[in-house]
């Protein structure tokens, strides 16, 4: 099962290879990473998702809240949580296509955040899904390139994270 860990950590060098040589010393993948730093400069906000079993899970955790740095530990997918991802995507945009594919961003509330006489960079965010929709909608030919954020999330309502 997918999980989104959150967790405040002190914002000091080696503290992201800290958990990431946690990972991977244990076999444990991390599909995607983000971090930086909170309103508190101090303060870094961390976000893993991850896969594993909910034992698999109940163990990074505790292995994490183990590290000196690592200050506060959430997993985001036990309770009701927003997800978000950016990506930019580089597309060719000629001639009759140009139309297409800002009628394309439009329909996902993407926008063209630059334009030359042959390509479009187009910004969407939202889900993984949602993203992965809208690659999957366009022409394989026409991408050039893509770079996406990880995701990034935070719990509803008053969960929150914070010292």
């Amino acid at each position: 099962m997918r999980h989104v860990i959150s967790l405040l950590l002190e914002n000091e060098s080696g503290a992201l290879s800290r958990v990431s040589g946690l990972f991977s010393a244990r076999g444990y993948n991390i599909e995607s990473l983000t971090v930086a730093p909170t309103e508190d400069a101090s303060m870094s906000r961390m976000t893993i998702v991850t896969s594993g079993s909910d034992d698999v899970i109940e163990q990074i955790t505790k292995q994490l809240n183990k590290l000196i740095e690592v200050v506060k530990v959430v997993d985001l997918s036990e309770a009701a949580h927003i997800e978000r991802e950016l990506m930019l995507i580089k597309v060719r945009a000629v001639a009759k296509d140009r139309e297409e594919l800002k009628r394309m961003a439009d329909i996902f509330r993407g926008r063209v955040v630059d334009v030359t006489e042959s390509s479009y960079v187009i910004e969407l965010t939202g889900t993984q899904d949602k993203l992965d929709s809208f690659i999957n909608a366009l022409d394989p030919a026409l991408i050039l390139e893509t770079v996406r954020s990880g995701v990034t999330g935070i719990g509803r309502g008053d969960r929150i994270l914070k010292v």
